[in-house]
């Protein structure tokens, strides 16, 4: 009888895998670990980077970003949740130089996903070489590579196997376990990523009903011991999931909000096998299939893959069958529309359409493919006979799309990148299956002992050569503070609580579509045009940005704006303050615009009117806002001013999170400020309480008496300060109890 495989394999103690793992994400970006580049592609540049600016600025400021006043005429930033105010990591990257620690913290997390994969799949197998390669598999594949451009999703999914081992462990064990599955779970909810988390629990709760079922453990412990651990994930997170569902209740997504594009094409499982197969790289020089724009890839790895599939065939184990079977309900849900199951699915459970973009249920397959290819490499040496079928099956499938994209290629496929890539792989395949024939022979040849090390570093290859770089770098001077404010030197400039910039509905529909190749010189040139949230690294406000959610009101009236290229906004954008507006007929050339109002202004006559009213009043550009204001008729019992009236604003400043005024009125009148209603807003004049009213459908307006008057409008956030109280309450509690068992063993 041959050695056991794991007597073979005790290298892969959890310290030195730390070691080999943190080896090889220092292989794929020495340049970003160094300090010499930095990443900017896609969304880390124009969303993840600029966010996390404006929040550096506030934490060295000393204060919580709970508003960002730059982007959508206003908008909540704290309650967004992907912005990651509240979690604790982020202090890395808050503390230290952002052009460096925001790429590392990325990388940080890619290694710590790795990590926590290996303790889970050590737990599950036993094995310490099979732990390896799957925590190898889940940090090195097509989908977490992609994740790497947004710090929030990468940080979210790292904590994916840490739940899922923490939280079993909880219910098994129950006593501080309990208390630890919390922490790891706020620490998850902290970081943001909405969907992220809710797979995490439906992975987890199967997993639980699984258990429940099978009565492995008394089913008492099981309903004692888990509810604990989401309330208490509940009571750490509230300061940051509190204001969540606040903005959701007031913000544009709701039940049937989201639509399934950028589903799964139904070509898309053959991008498992020939992952450059049905796509070009026209941008950025990252390669995209036809169809799908979220995800550069979520290409798992052929290894991953050959021994998942054997897993899912020939392993009779309860894990293996869930594993098996939540990755084939997921792939289903990521087709979207191009099967009936996800669509019947949405209609059963409604509140699945808060998941947008049907591709990110791929994230359980990610998940469950590293562990099956654990349970396989556990125990390959039951079924050593059924290895080279399945390869061949492979090798014939590739061979099958290779056919395909040479003889029935999609328009714009790049048909000569996809034989190259099939044949790569191909080559990879058969390097996989030698490591794998070695693997199963070294117990008999002492020079084939390096076969687990070699399988790992094939699948490591595999998936770093897969398709061009995913995450392409940058010198990080890209990010240089006010860089496009001094190149373009406006006039006037648009500055805070002065004045804002506004893409033309034209301008902004060809920066999002706008491309190019060298993504140092897209970036550059997209950031001269404000793209996105580009603006915050010039402090320059503007009328749009790019958030997850917004204020419901605002949300509408800036789709009303940009929904059509050839409207006439001009009296709008002169309320709204606009002094610089794309130049017609060009994609990065600014013009100025004199007849722009100041952001406060006073002695408008009060017309009443809905919102689709109003804004139809908006479209025919037949609104003057140095003269009227439209209010919703269920605000005319607050407002005793009929005309327009004698009322000069004396003064005005803005921060992040007040506005103050003074106003001299010959008589009772109303003031306007030019930002965004929210509800959390709060309104004094002269101290006393006074009613913030909703004006020109998304905008804030108060009532002021004859004379003299200061006006002070500030950010309140209740749901914040009563989740800040639990949460408080929670962590010290949590840390208590945990000592508590300390001390106790």
């Amino acid at each position: 009888m041959s050695e056991p495989l794991e007597n073979r394999a005790t290298a892969f103690t959890p310290g030195r895998f730390a070691l080999l793992l943190a080896l090889l994400v220092f292989a794929a970006f020495p340049q970003v670990i160094l300090g010499l580049q930095t990443f900017v592609a896609r969304d880390f540049g124009f969303f993840a980077y600029p966010l996390a600016h404006f929040q550096q600025d506030c934490f060295q400021h000393g204060e919580l970003p709970l508003w960002n006043p730059y982007n959508n005429c206003g908008v909540p930033f704290l309650a967004q949740w992907n912005t990651m105010p509240l979690y604790p990591p982020a202090l890395f990257y808050l503390a230290l130089p952002l052009t460096w620690s925001l790429g590392v913290f990325s990388l940080l997390h890619l290694w710590w996903a790795g990590f926590g994969m290996y303790l889970l799949a050590r737990r599950w197998t036993g094995s310490g070489f099979a732990a390896a390669f799957a925590g190898t598999a889940f940090a090195f594949n097509g989908f977490t590579l992609n994740l790497l451009m947004w710090p929030s999703h990468i940080a979210t999914f790292s904590w994916l196997p840490w739940v899922v081992l923490l939280t079993e462990s909880a219910w098994r064990e129950g006593g501080r376990k309990i208390f630890l599955a919390g922490i790891v779970g706020a620490f998850q909810m902290l970081a943001g990523g909405p969907e992220t988390i809710l797979l995490t629990w439906l992975i987890v709760s199967a997993l639980w009903l699984q258990q429940f079922a099978r009565a492995e453990i008394p089913r008492a412990a099981l309903f004692t011991r888990f509810p604990p651990v989401v309330l208490l994930v509940f009571a750490l997170s509230a300061a940051q999931l509190l204001p969540f569902l606040d903005l959701v209740s007031h913000a544009q997504r709701e039940t049937g909000y989201t639509d399934l594009r950028w589903s799964m094409p139904g070509f898309g499982l053959a991008n498992f096998l020939v992952p450059m197969a049905f796509g070009n790289t026209a941008t950025e020089g990252i390669f995209f299939q036809h169809g799908q724009y979220w995800t550069s890839s979520y290409y798992l790895g052929l290894g991953t893959l050959w021994l998942a599939l054997l897993a899912a065939f020939y392993i009779r184990e309860r894990r293996v069958w869930l594993l098996a079977f939540i990755t084939i309900l997921a792939l289903l849900c990521a087709l979207g529309e191009n099967t009936p199951v996800y669509p019947l699915l949405r209609h059963l459970i409604p509140q699945l359409s808060f998941i947008t973009y049907p591709v990110k249920y791929v994230l359980v397959a990610v998940f469950a493919a590293p562990l099956l290819a654990a349970f396989a490499l556990a125990n390959i040496e039951k079924f050593p006979k059924k290895i080279i079928p399945t390869g061949a099956v492979l090798l014939a499938l590739i061979g099958g799309i290779l056919f395909w994209t040479q003889h029935a290629p999609l328009p714009g496929a790049d048909t000569s990148a996809a034989l190259h890539n099939g044949i790569s792989r191909a080559a990879l395949l058969l390097l996989t299956g030698a490591s794998l024939f070695a693997l199963t022979r070294a117990a008999r040849f002492p020079w084939l002992r390096l076969a687990p090390l070699a399988l790992i570093l094939v699948a490591w290859f595999d998936v770093y050569t897969h398709e061009p770089r995913q995450n392409p770098t940058v010198p990080p001077s890209v990010y240089e503070q006010n860089l496009a404010r001094a190149k373009l030197a406006m006039n006037p400039q648009p500055e805070f609580g002065g004045s804002r910039a506004m893409l033309s509905p034209a301008a902004a529909l060809e920066l999002t579509g706008f491309a190019i190749s060298d993504p140092q010189n897209n970036f550059l040139a997209k950031r001269l045009g404000f793209c996105a949230n580009a603006n915050l690294l010039d402090g320059v406000p503007k009328v749009d940005g790019f958030f997850s959610l917004a204020p419901r009101e605002f949300d509408g009236l800036l789709s009303l704006i940009y929904g059509a290229t050839n409207g006439n906004w001009s009296q709008l954008e002169d309320f709204l303050g606009v002094s610089q507006t794309t130049a017609p007929g060009k994609l990065l050339d600014w013009q100025p615009r004199q007849s722009f109002q100041p952001l406060v202004t006073a002695g408008q006559r009060p017309f009443f009117l809905d919102d689709t009213n109003t804004l139809w009043a908006f479209g025919r550009n037949d609104f003057n806002s140095a003269t009227m204001v439209f209010l919703p008729p269920s605000e005319k019992d607050f407002v005793t001013a009929t005309n327009q009236t004698a009322a000069k604003i004396l003064s005005s400043k803005f921060s992040n999170r007040t506005v103050d005024a003074e106003v001299d009125a010959a008589e009772p009148s109303l003031v306007v400020i030019a930002q965004t209603y929210y509800h959390n807003w709060r309104a004094t004049i002269d101290g006393q309480p006074a009613r913030l009213l909703r004006a020109n459908v998304a905008f804030q307006a108060v009532q002021v008496p004859a004379g003299k008057h200061k006006i002070h409008l500030f950010y309140h956030d209740p749901a914040f300060q009563f989740g800040a109280a639990i949460s408080g309450a929670g962590w010290i509690a949590s840390l208590f109890a945990l000592a508590f068992w300390r001390r106790r063993t």
